[in-house]
């Protein structure tokens, strides 16, 4: 389970409160944290750092107190701290003769397969490169309230490990592990050191974030090691301020929780997963039994469409599933109600669309049995 010695791409995660002393930019921390990278770099090994820290960096600079709940605030903090946060990575990084790139996201960007395509193409070739890419979600446009916000870094991460097929995730948080029950409520609370499976139950008992410049919690983590692990990738949990914490997880030592993952699903099954979806669509029990079994999903099945989508965009599918509609919610709406013999009158003749093209467009939440 602690056994790393395999392990050639890693995803870094740090939080905002590992980043930060008395609230402004601890580059002593980052000086270190770019020394342990440099190290794992020359020993073959490929990193992807995703740093919190742009917000509550800006709120510093200019003087605003926490927490910073406004969205135009936010976002204007974000355009300050953004740059002062890499430039001490830039820094940093010089140190050691390593480049790094900044690579800013919104969830619109890996939404979209073709974006999506381009932007794990240029990370391939940064790594090649040699290159550090250090991700940060794009806080200066993106939003919750228009739907382009990841809403906490750590679910950013997971999503990155996820795309570039790392195979494992270090998230640096200021808690140590993942414990039994909430420490911050129960003092005989011990620490789990592994974790098989992230259950419904451990996420509704977890804790909100406590801190007043970071966004994440236990929560978030778990909802990230869910995401982390549908590709397979192991997850870490850590105190980022433990001394050598990444080369020492590496190493295998008991630091920390490590989460082993449940399934491993092909890259473009876990693009579909992982994407927002533009709409629903529902379909009857025999359409689902079908589908279930690997057989065609054709619009006689469907019962109900909502939301506005394109052919080719992601949509729910009784909650149960998502899948890469043939069909825009436009046609599919016209054939409802339909037997297939009438489709040519809506569609035109020779027309022999299922909704879903190929098998692998479609991806099941939970696996069966």
């Amino acid at each position: 389970m602690r056994n790393f010695s395999s392990v050639r791409r890693i995803v870094v995660k740090v939080g905002t409160n590992v980043l930060t002393r008395e609230d402004a930019v601890d580059a002593e921390y980052i000086a270190d944290l770019a020394a342990e990278i440099a190290e794992v770099r020359r020993a073959g090994r490929e990193v992807c750092l995703v740093s919190s820290g742009a917000i509550g960096f800006g709120a510093g600079e200019i003087g605003v107190p926490g927490p910073v709940k406004d969205v135009v605030l936010r976002q204007a903090c974000a355009a300050v701290g953004q740059p002062i946060l890499m430039d001490e990575y830039r820094r940093a990084f010089a140190r050691h003769s390593l480049p790094m790139a900044q690579v800013l996201l919104t969830r619109e960007v890996l939404n979209h397969r073709s974006s999506y395509v381009k932007l794990r193409n240029a990370v391939e070739k940064l790594l090649e490169l040699g290159v550090i890419p250090v991700f940060n979600e794009n806080d200066s446009v993106a939003t919750a309230e228009i739907g382009t916000a990841f809403g906490d870094n750590d679910q950013l991460s997971a999503l990155i490990a996820s795309k570039v097929d790392a195979e494992l995730l270090i998230l640096l948080s200021d808690v140590d592990a993942f414990y039994d029950r909430d420490p911050r409520r129960y003092r005989d609370a011990a620490p789990v050191a592994s974790v098989e499976v992230v259950t419904d139950e451990m996420i509704a008992e977890a804790g909100r974030a406590g801190s007043i410049r970071g966004t994440g919690g236990m929560k978030t983590k778990l909802v990230a090691v869910r995401l982390a692990a549908d590709g397979g990738c192991r997850v870490v949990l850590a105190h980022g301020r433990e001394p050598r914490v990444i080369s020492r997880v590496l190493a295998g030592e008991p630091i920390g929780t490590v989460f082993t993952p449940r399934r491993r699903l092909r890259n473009r099954s876990r693009w579909i997963l992982h994407s927002e979806p533009q709409g629903t669509i529902y379909i009857d029990e025999g359409a689902f039994r079908a589908i279930r079994a690997h057989k065609s999903l054709l619009p006689s099945g469907i019962t109900a469409v909502e939301g506005v989508f394109r052919a080719g965009e992601v949509v729910l599918v009784n909650d149960a599933a998502k899948l890469v509609s043939a069909f825009d919610s436009e046609e599919l709406r016209a054939l409802l109600g339909k037997h297939s013999s009438e489709f040519s009158e809506v569609l035109g003749p020779g027309d022999e669309r299922t909704v879903i093209a190929r098998p692998e467009d479609m991806v099941f939440f939970e696996e069966e049995g």
